[in-house]
């Protein structure tokens, strides 16, 4: 059984910085991609940003977090980070991790974010 388990959400003030995990119980090379989402309440998912699990290691972003975000990946650890700073008020939402094998079938459950004015 594949499992993703997210951790380092928490409260912070806007313009501060969190680190978000999220570590594969197997090695992230069984995965073609992994990518982090976002839900608020009242709202749509959002893509927030996806790594390619290949030789480039290609990232994509959400137009709402570039510049600010960054997804990188610890091999050895099987585990891939979200970078967050300048934190605004509107990143508030839950955060999911997301593995694709065959269509994104693999998520965690998520992590609180919360950005204080």
């Amino acid at each position: 059984q594949v499992q993703l388990v997210e951790s380092g959400g928490g409260l912070v003030q806007a313009g501060g910085s969190l680190r978000l995990s999220c570590a594969a119980s197997r090695s992230i090379f069984s995965f073609n991609a992994i990518a982090w989402h976002r839900q608020a309440p009242g709202q749509q998912r959002e893509l927030v940003a996806i790594i390619d699990i290949g030789s480039g290691g290609t990232t994509i972003y959400g137009d709402s977090v570039k510049g600010r975000f960054t997804i990188s990946r610890d091999n050895a650890k099987n585990t891939v980070y979200l970078q967050m700073n300048s934190l605004k008020p509107e990143d508030t939402a839950v955060y999911r991790c997301a593995a694709d094998l065959a269509g994104y079938e693999y998520w965690g459950q998520g992590t609180q974010v919360t950005v204080s004015s």
